[in-house]
């Protein structure tokens, strides 16, 4: 049976990452496109039929804006995946039917998932799926990504269109008119793309045409690369286009595009395929909450409150599971105790594996407690709202709003990371203030600073965790926007940009959505746990192991061991108790005589004004390569010397 490759394309927020998930289980996996920043999700569908399943970034239009749009066109057109299956949000069909344009205009075998047909019913909305169908000249399925409904149903449709047992229209039957100014200058532009082959088997000749007059400069500086003197051609024709509609219109001819385009879709709409029998103006209950949860003034204690409460449940319900696994990383402990002898297998299995590792992994129920609460955030749809409450905040400091959602994936919540969040910044236009968002998104607390965090608030504060964890984390967000203020004060000073951003309506999060978005992330960190602070922890290990004590070092504590065996003849615990005291001596001296010891000691130099003894010190070289490491360090530096921190002198 043969396998097909399916991609998944539609606007932010229509379900589309919802439909993946359903497809594809667990069965997925993520990276990123070549060259490229964007993530690229990928799965595998094993149903009716096999596919590889391919999750296109969110995009409005294939129109090269963002970087976002232009992976998800270059796929589809160099990629050649066996169908392209288009989601829409039944309940916003104008607004996402402007990219089902497009991709007919591409000339893709095609499917239309209607999405979201719950949500168009409660809003009192029908629609004839067939009439729908008939006009676009593309199958239309009706579906519920969230339940399931209609998956069977939409995968049999894509079998049928990949296998070729349902035809395609004729192109030109669907073709979008753009008036004739710009219907004539494409026939030109057109005739001479074909003439010379230019792009020839990737993109059709006429939306070539299209994307050059609505002036897409990708598109633009590849056709100069591919033929330079036709480039000037196309580019002159482009020229008296513009200057012509200017003159006549007053407009430019993306906008006289964008209207056609909309214009073609309201055709289609008027021809009875939405009904509504409710007013089309009404409240529906996403509005309704939104009064409440986006008020100016109850919406921002609201959310203080929401992000408290993330806090007092992860750490109230992780407490006995994270000592656990810290239960069980002391047992396998003391089981490679008593089956090795004393040696460097055993310091490197007990203090360099278990205690490196295990420190981190202890704190796997905490991290997956509070990366599940997030996703019941994020999918509900209450993140947008945080973002759109803290515009206003925002601009304040000279930032604009889209940066919300760089601190929030950095962490501003809480668990997130600051690469993703540096990426996310490439969707501000202003290049000042994309800079100061990538120079201050790393003050969030990631999930690399909740184990460190967890780690100190246990230390110094026997109760009221959650709380302290929710001062952190109010912290990092002032202190963020006090440095973006500075930057944007000096040298970054420029005007903030208008804000706009389309808030999803409300859902309830779905049980597998949750666990998989859960797993994906706690995943992440076990992953990491097992192979980067695994690796760091073994080299740190062998730093602080190696050159060891020297021979008359090692003569002085074996004479002084002697001496207690002979003023002690019959044992018992008083004996016990200062052999086990010399031993932790003779630990912390070869510690410091080691090479990370050696290097912790010289940085006191400096670190004493910050109150760090050296074995601290040690633990921060380590977490200049992985944040999480300064844990498991601190296991190891502490173990390998089983020396009291308030008794450590420097």
């Amino acid at each position: 049976m043969n396998t097909y490759t399916l991609a998944l394309a539609g606007n932010p927020n229509a379900g589309k990452t919802t439909l993946f998930n359903a497809l594809t289980g667990a069965r997925q996996h993520v990276g990123n496109y070549p060259g490229v920043t964007v993530e690229k999700k990928e799965g595998e569908y094993r149903g009716l039929f096999s596919a590889r399943i391919i999750d296109l970034p969110g995009t409005y239009s294939l129109t090269a804006y963002s970087e976002e749009e232009v992976v998800a066109r270059d796929f589809i057109a160099r990629e050649k995946p066996a169908l392209v299956i288009n989601i829409i949000d039944a309940a916003n069909l104008e607004r996402n039917l402007y990219l089902t344009c497009q991709l007919l205009e591409l000339k893709v075998p095609l499917l239309v998932a209607l999405n979201m047909m719950d949500v168009a019913r409660e809003r009192g909305m029908e629609i004839e799926v067939e009439k729908l169908a008939a006009f676009l000249g593309v199958p239309v399925v009706p579906i519920v990504a969230r339940s399931g409904r209609g998956l069977d149903q939409m995968m049999e449709v894509a079998l049928a269109l990949a296998e070729g047992r349902i035809v395609p229209p004729d192109p030109a039957r669907i073709r979008i008119s753009y008036g004739d100014d710009i219907d004539q200058v494409l026939l030109r532009m057109s005739a001479m793309i074909r003439e010379h082959g230019l792009f020839k088997g990737i993109y059709p000749a006429r939306w070539v045409a299209v994307k050059l007059v609505e002036n897409d400069e990708i598109l633009m500086r590849e056709v100069e690369r591919e033929n330079p003197e036709l480039s000037a051609r196309l580019r002159s024709e482009t020229e008296r286009l513009v200057d012509h509609l200017l003159k006549t219109f007053d407009t430019y001819p993306e906008a006289v595009i964008a209207d056609h385009r909309y214009g073609f879709i309201k055709g289609i709409l008027k021809r009875g395929i939405v009904t509504h029998r409710y007013d089309k103006n009404r409240l529906y209950a996403s509005d309704r909450i939104d009064k409440v949860l986006t008020h100016r003034l109850a919406g921002p204690l609201i959310m203080l409150l929401i992000l408290f409460g993330v806090y007092q449940v992860t750490f109230s319900l992780s407490s006995r599971p994270v000592a656990w696994v810290e239960a069980l990383f002391g047992a396998l402990g003391g089981m490679v105790d008593q089956a090795l002898a004393d040696g460097p297998l055993k310091s490197l299995l007990i203090s360099g594996v278990l205690d490196g590792v295990g420190g981190v992994l202890g704190f796997v129920p905490l991290i997956m407690l509070m990366f599940f609460c997030i996703a019941i955030l994020e999918d509900s749809g209450y993140l947008a709202r945080v973002a759109f409450m803290m515009d206003r905040v925002f601009r304040v400091f000279g930032l604009h709003g889209s940066s919300v959602m760089a601190y929030i994936v950095s962490g501003g919540i809480a668990g997130g990371c600051a690469v993703p969040g540096v990426m996310a910044t490439r969707t501000l236009r202003s290049p000042k203030e994309r800079l100061a968002t990538m120079l201050t998104v790393p003050f969030m607390n990631c999930g690399a600073k909740i184990p460190i965090l967890a780690l100190l608030i246990g230390a110094f504060f026997s109760e009221h965790h959650a709380l302290y964890m929710f001062g952190f984390t109010l912290l990092s967000w002032v202190v963020a926007l006090v440095a973006a203020k500075l930057l944007r004060l000096t040298v970054l000073r420029g005007v903030p940009t208008p804000f706009v951003m389309e808030l999803p309506p409300y859902r309830f999060p779905t049980g597998e959505g949750l666990l998989i978005h859960t797993w994906e992330r706690t995943w992440q960190y076990i992953k990491k746990a097992g192979t980067v602070i695994l690796a760091i922890s073994i080299l740190l290990w062998t730093l602080m192991s190696y050159p060891g004590l020297s021979p008359r070092e090692e003569a002085r504590f074996a004479q002084k061991r002697a001496a207690l065996a002979a003023a002690y003849p019959t044992g018992g615990e008083t004996v016990q108790t200062l052999l086990d005291n010399l031993e932790n001596e003779r630990g912390s001296a070869a510690l410091r005589h080691s090479l990370a010891g050696r290097l912790g000691v010289a940085l006191e130099k400096v670190t004493w004004l910050c109150g760090f003894e050296w074995r601290t010190n040690i633990a921060l070289i380590g977490g200049f390569a992985a944040k999480e490491v300064v844990v498991s360090t601190l296991g190891t530096a502490y173990s390998m010397g089983e020396t009291d921190p308030e008794a450590s002198g420097s």
